[in-house]
């Protein structure tokens, strides 16, 4: 599955009326099984290219505090999202400031951007063809390759820390006026 494709699939679900991981997990039910299995690999590809400090520090700021769990998650919601936020975010992560989630999010932004579900739509979709759940992780290994040399190390970034006050506002200065209290230097939602 191309890049093109993988986005179509994922703008045919954001517009559903059905919530999204139930939509994408029908979208992809439809589809033969090797082209479930080829979204997952490219949702993994895409998934991991926004595994970076800068994104985790915006996720932080937005979530009140992102667990290993919780940036997963809210990279699969960068990816429910669709193309233009996604590849947005991914090139400014300050300018998710400007998303409608995020202006108008009350005591927290929920699941639109902390999405869960978006992680398992493939499998569930590919369970409806095998019976079997686990198939579907036992296929994906199969089709991994053995690599002809050592992949490079992740690189996600220069590392901050997070709970520096001075450096969100200098990394992420949109974002930090609207989830920093000046006056405690700690996240609204904490």
């Amino acid at each position: 599955m191309d890049i093109d494709e993988f986005w179509q699939v994922i703008e045919a679900a954001r517009t559903s009326t059905a919530p999204t991981h139930k939509a994408l997990a029908d979208l992809l039910a439809a589809r033969p099984a090797e082209e479930i299995l080829a979204f997952q690999e490219r949702f993994d590809v895409v998934h991991g290219a926004v595994d970076r400090w800068d994104l985790w520090a915006a996720a932080y700021l937005i979530g009140g505090g992102c667990s290993d769990d919780g940036f997963i998650d809210f990279r699969a919601g960068l990816i429910a999202q669709g193309r233009a936020w996604y590849q947005r975010a991914a090139l400014h992560p300050d300018d998710l400031a400007d998303h409608p989630t995020v202006r108008l999010a009350g005591p927290g932004p929920g699941e639109e951007l902390f999405y869960e579900e978006i992680n398992y739509a493939a499998a569930a979709a590919f369970a409806r063809h095998t019976g079997d759940r686990d198939a579907f992780y036992t296929e994906l290994a199969r089709r991994e390759t053995a690599p002809s040399q050592e992949e490079p190390e992740h690189d996600m970034g220069e590392d901050f820390d997070f709970d520096d006050p001075a450096r969100m506002r200098q990394r992420l200065p949109r974002l930090a006026a609207l989830y920093l209290d000046d006056e405690t230097h700690r996240t609204r939602r904490l």
